[in-house]
Parts: C-alpha cells; structure tokens; sequence
C-alpha cells in the first residue's frame, strides 16, 4: 500500500532533522529587535528574548561569550545581535545562540563606559571627600604605564627639568589589550606595598577609545580608588576622559601635564622662601617704625620728657632688641628647615652616587636594572650608565 511507503519521525528525529536544516542555513545571521523576558542565572548565561511589531525570537548567550561584553543588557533596549540559529531539542524551539550583542544608536563601548559611570557615582567613588591631597614637595613618585611609550618619555624629561633630585619609580604595564586593566590594577597595588612612595601617576598617551579602555575597566577604577597613595590620572590628550579620571585624586590632561603637577619648579619653590623672608624682614622693620612713631608722641606730651622719653627709648630698645632676636631665631630655623630639605634631596640624588664612580647596569632588551650576577647570562647586551652619560657594552663571560 502507498500509505505504508511513507516515512514515519519519531519526535527526536523530526527536531534533529529540523535543527540540521536550520542550523546550515542560517549558522550566521544578524537580528535586530527588542530585548525582553531577560534573565540571567547563576550558571552565567544570558537568556533574553528579541521581538519587533510582527513577532519574537528566543535567544541565549552563554557564559563565555558573555563574559566579553562591554555593557549590561536590559529589558527594552534595542540591540543587534549576531549568531547562529539552533533548536533546542528538549522544547523543540528554536533559538538564536548569540555570540556578539552592541546597542543600537550607540556603541557598546560608550554604553559600557556611562553604565559603569553611573554605578561607581552611585556607590561614592568619585565624591570629593574621598580626594587625598598630593604632597607639596614628593620624595618619591610611582608611575605605572609603558615602558616603551612616548608618555613616560615625556613624564621623566618634565620632572628632570622642574626638579633633577626626585626618585622616580617605573611599573612598565601595558596599557592597552585584553591583559591590560589587571596589569596596570596590579602595578598601583605593588606601589601601595611600598612605605616610601609619596604620589602615582597612572596613563598613558593618547588614542582611541578603544585604545584608552583600559582605563575604563572597574578592577582598574577600584584599585585607584582604595589606594593609600594620592594618585593622578593622566589618560590621553584634555578631549579624553575615562572612568580613572573620575575616581583618580586628581585628573591632569595630559601626562606631560601630570609631571607639572606633581612637583613645584625648583627655582619657584627657592624664590618663595626668599619672599617669605623679604616680608618677615618688612613685617619686623614695620613694627619697629611704629613703636617709635609711639615713643615720639609720648615724648611730646610729657612735662618732663628727659626722663620719659629715657624709659620710652629704654622700652623700644628692649622690645627691639626682643624681636630682632625673635626675627633672627625664626629665620635660623627656616633657613635649617631649608637647608635640611635640600640636603636630604641632594642625599636621594642618584646622579650624586653615579659622580663618585658607581655606575646603573640594566638589561638592553628589558630595561630592568642588574643587580646581582644571576640577572645577566653572557651574550646579553647591557645600558651602563655613568655620571656623564650611557653606553652599551656585551657580556662576553661571568664568573
């Protein structure tokens, strides 16, 4: 009979025939809907649905292809979502498996940028009470960036100008890729086990916002944020702005800019201790000419001025001679305080060291300085620097 010729599906079959025929023909398409019924269990999956006017899909994007999205999806927003069609043989429904999600009418990355913005605002990240003031006069400053760009370049020709005898401290990090936000979260963490450390500069120089992500990244903003060390954030050029700058201590446009910040011009500071000394020596010389002024009027009112005018004159002079020896005592103790903070800057001076005939090796290749005969193996070209200059030398053996 015709009718025994037929072929009967099990259920199981038919689903698996479909999902053979839907997945082959539509492994990779693109959507545009709405999101709605959004759910995201403990397992870590997305599961949502897309919908229009005419009708609606089911979707899900798993863990690890959610782990890489750059901003949080919700219900109600328009999206265009890339993937594969599949059925889902327990239902027999068929689904789109999602591997790429951005909004439409803006980015992803801008989507993610003012999401995580708003959170850490509303958690008090960026309130000004939680500021530190940067040190007038740093000691010792941390910069965490590359190693090998133009910004730490332009950082160290800056802070050498304005003031030679700081000790500068380098974390080389990247500043850009997918290992970067916990190289550069793990460098101001390194710093902040350090006791001597006074100020840090985190950045980089300037680029797209792909570029600067990094610095958008909430392990890097909550690092800067508990850290102990006031830090400034130097991000780009003055357009940019990350998610650092808003929790940094301080934003500097540029880090050229950070470098001018953190410390005072040499010359400057100088010339604000001989200002301070010119108006105590006015400030004395102005109180002496009044209590004179004083001891006239007296004089002039006085029947007998012999006499008065002895004890007046005898009363300025003690109280002259008290405050020049005030004046003389307070300007002893600045000019100590003065000359100790320059002589302790002098100390720290490296250059100092590299004058009485020591010398900096570092490795050619990683720039990590030599410090022991384990960190050079022979054949490796080593930087000796020198007070006068640097020079490039191979190792040719080791004991």
């Amino acid at each position: 009979m015709e009718q025994a010729a037929q072929r009967i599906y099990s259920v199981t079959e038919l689903t698996k025939a479909i999902k053979g025929e839907l997945e082959g023909q539509f492994s990779h398409v693109w959507v545009e809907g709405e999101i709605s019924n959004l759910a995201t269990p403990r397992s870590g999956h997305i599961y949502l649905t897309l919908k229009d006017r005419g009708g609606q899909l089911r979707a899900v994007m798993f863990k690890y292809q959610g782990k890489h999205l750059k901003f949080l999806p919700e219900n109600g927003m328009q999206v265009l979502a890339r993937g594969s069609i599949s059925v889902y043989e327990p239902r027999g429904e068929y689904q789109l498996i999602v591997n790429y999600v951005e909004p439409r009418g803006a980015g992803a990355l801008q989507a993610a940028f003012e999401q995580l913005k708003q959170r850490l605002n509303e958690e008090g990240l960026f309130d000004q009470r939680h500021k530190k003031p940067l040190p007038v006069l740093p000691k010792k400053i941390g910069v965490v960036t590359s190693a090998t760009g133009a910004a730490i370049r332009d950082m160290l020709n800056v802070l050498n100008r304005r003031f030679a005898n700081l000790h500068i401290l380098v974390a080389p990090v990247r500043v850009q890729g997918s290992e970067a936000p916990a190289e550069i979260a793990h460098g101001i963490e390194m710093f902040n086990q350090l006791a001597d450390v006074d100020v840090l500069i985190v950045g980089r120089g300037g680029g797209s916002l792909e570029d600067l992500w990094a610095f958008n990244e909430e392990i890097v903003a909550r690092s800067i944020f508990v850290s102990r060390i006031p830090v400034i954030s130097a991000v780009g050029h003055e357009i940019d702005f990350t998610i650092a700058d808003f929790v940094a201590d301080l934003r500097a446009p540029t880090p050229s800019a950070a470098a001018e910040l953190v410390v005072q011009n040499k010359e400057s500071l100088v010339h604000s201790v001989s200002v301070l000394t010119t108006r105590l020596n006015n400030g004395v010389t102005n109180i002496l000419a009044r209590l004179k002024e004083s001891a006239a009027q007296y004089r002039m009112r006085l029947q007998d001025p012999r006499r008065r005018i002895s004890e007046l004159a005898q009363r300025v002079d003690d109280v002259q001679q008290r405050l020049i020896a005030t004046a003389g005592r307070l300007l002893e103790r600045k000019r100590y305080q003065f000359e100790t903070i320059i002589g302790k800057l002098q100390s720290a001076n490296p250059f100092a060291l590299l004058a009485r005939g020591y010398a900096i090796c570092r490795n050619a290749e990683t720039l990590q300085p030599v410090k022991q005969l384990s960190d050079i193996q022979t054949g490796h070209d080593l930087l000796v620097r020198v007070s006068d200059g640097e020079f490039r030398c191979e190792v040719k053996s080791k004991p």
